[in-house]
């Protein structure tokens, strides 16, 4: 599957005065067949990846993107908190409400295909972000570094389990991709760009605002170093910057108006939120460090030192720049998680690319360098182990958590929507901690359905529904009941079962599925499985 058969490649010279490598003619394309190539290749591999994913990983995937295109293309749907603030914008979510328009049209809008569409559709954009990257790789490097570059992106474990993800922080990542590509900034003296190629990062880096206000972290470093670089400042800023980002906000604006039925500013109210008031926050926080000692280290998990290898080899500093300012901004703010700074991973594994280019370079060059046969064997051997370290370590990580590690939420929800369809279901309590499931983008029935609230507070000190339920379950649920209209189903977890056992018999339900969860605990105590209660009679 991740195998590339008879890449395209041209073979690399080696420039003794740096130790880069490049193309004999970097600014022409020997083979011009060769990124349609590129991109059929990453089109299958993502598709496959689409399809192998089947576990959960963030809420947002369903509540902040599917939950909400679902609203606008069937009528029924659940908004969280963040939609009645106005700090998300509708731009994201328009893309898959026109999907399940599309589905709703051809009559398929079945079980499977309301679960699988969206992550096809996204494993569309991802190939397109992968054969950015190799474009990038090569207008920089060579060919030969732009193919090591792709392979280490389609092999890293966790850009294989959330790529292909319906996060907004996804497709923000393959406009990142893409614009930083058109950057004459970030090309090297010799680099030549397309004819209006910056009018064009512009466009999408404007894009990629409009869906998260923070990606305008990475804009703000290359804008300035464009603008250290160009000679027309002022026709860089005022001609360019401003008519094209206004448009593209004032659209965005527009869209937003549309749909939220008033006028909301969604960046500011973003930015109000998340930087001025600490809002994210309340989902929990980090040592400042996190990104550097866990969560990027994860990410890049054993990339790490053949990109620190690239960087070092390289002697480019833009790019890794723009890597530690990303990682060193987002360290500012409390609430961290691994997503956010997802962008710049594709960037630090361009560089696991160059390590293993120049580790290969005594194969790739031997008939311009004269080696003896045992030093060229020992190079290749050296290279061949890398490529099987790489693949046996990241492979079985990106399988499991991509297939076995919190998938019983995801199951679940397949489960009831497949059971509704057969009117087994009339309504669903959900004793989960919030958002622990995808929602009616899964079901695809209006019927009642219940979760504990966990909308932020603006008075200190009071806990939301959900912590109430964790804190004591069995008096929550002893709560609820007093007034409550019995569900036909109540699903939760099984290290919330035990407390509940009794009541839930006692007010007639009995079992009728388990699903496994995972093996491990994640920020709570171990969610083995989650369990399914029908009420006696449905």
């Amino acid at each position: 599957m991740r195998q590339r058969k008879n890449p395209v490649i041209i073979s690399p010279t080696i420039d003794d005065s740096n130790k880069k490598f490049t193309s004999r003619n970097p600014q022409k394309n020997t083979s011009s067949s060769a990124p349609h190539k590129v991109f059929s290749i990453c089109l299958v591999t993502r598709i496959i990846n689409s399809l192998l994913v089947q576990t959960y990983f963030n809420p947002d995937e369903h509540w902040q993107a599917l939950e909400v295109a679902h609203r606008i293309a069937f009528g029924y749907g659940h908004l969280t908190w963040e939609w009645k603030k106005g700090i998300r914008s509708y731009l994201h979510p328009i893309l898959f409400a026109a999907l399940y328009k599309a589905l709703a049209f051809l009559r398929l809008d079945s079980p499977w295909f309301m679960v699988r569409a969206p992550r096809l559709v996204q494993s569309i954009f991802a190939a397109v972000g992968d054969l950015y990257l190799y474009k990038f790789s090569q207008a920089l490097f060579g060919d030969n570094v732009a193919t090591w570059a792709l392979l280490a992106q389609l092999t890293n474990w966790f850009m294989f389990f959330c790529i292909p993800r319906t996060l907004s922080n996804s497709l923000e990542t393959v406009l990142t991709l893409v614009s930083l590509y058109y950057w004459p900034c970030l090309r090297t003296s010799s680099g030549a760009v397309p004819c209006g190629s910056r009018k064009c990062a512009l466009v999408l880096a404007a894009i990629a605002c409009a869906i998260r206000p923070t990606s305008a972290i990475t804009w703000i470093y290359v804008g300035f170093l464009e603008l250290l670089m160009t000679r027309d400042k002022l026709k860089f800023v005022l001609l360019e910057v401003i008519p094209i980002g206004g448009l593209v906000l004032g659209l965005t604006f527009l869209l937003d108006r549309q749909l939220y039925g008033s006028w909301v500013i969604v960046a500011i109210n973003f930015l109000k939120f998340n930087f001025f008031s600490s809002g994210g926050d309340y989902y929990g926080t980090h040592a400042w460090h996190w990104y550097i000692t866990q969560g990027f280290t994860v990410m890049l998990f054993t990339y790490l030192p053949f990109s620190v290898a690239g960087v070092i080899l390289s002697k480019e500093w833009k790019l890794p720049g723009l890597i530690v300012w990303v990682l060193g901004t987002y360290s500012l703010l409390g609430h961290k998680e691994f997503r956010f700074v997802l962008p710049v991973l594709p960037i630090a594994l361009m560089f696991s690319g160059y390590s293993l280019a120049n580790l290969g370079k005594c194969e790739l060059s031997k008939r311009k360098v004269k080696e003896s046969s045992s030093s060229h064997k020992n190079r290749s051997l050296k290279l061949q182990l890398a490529v099987f370290f790489l693949l046996v370590t990241n492979f079985p990580m990106a399988i499991y958590m991509s297939m076995i590690h919190q998938r019983g939420t995801e199951d679940v929800m397949h489960y009831l929507s497949n059971e509704a369809r057969e009117n087994k279901v009339k309504s669903i309590l959900f004793l989960t901690p919030c958002h622990a499931t995808p929602y009616y983008s899964t079901l695809h029935h209006n019927i009642p359905m219940r979760f504990l609230d966990c909308t932020p507070s603006e008075d200190k000190g009071i806990i939301d529904e959900s912590d109430q339920f964790l804190n004591d379950p069995l008096g929550f649920a002893m709560k609820l009941a007093r007034n409550w209209t019995q569900p036909s189903h109540i699903v939760l977890f099984d290290s919330q079962e035990k407390p509940l056992k009794e009541f839930l018999v006692s007010h007639h339900y009995y079992e009728v599925r388990r699903f496994f969860h995972a093996h491990f605990k994640v920020d709570r105590e171990l969610q083995a499985s989650v369990v399914v209660y029908a009420l006696q009679g449905q």
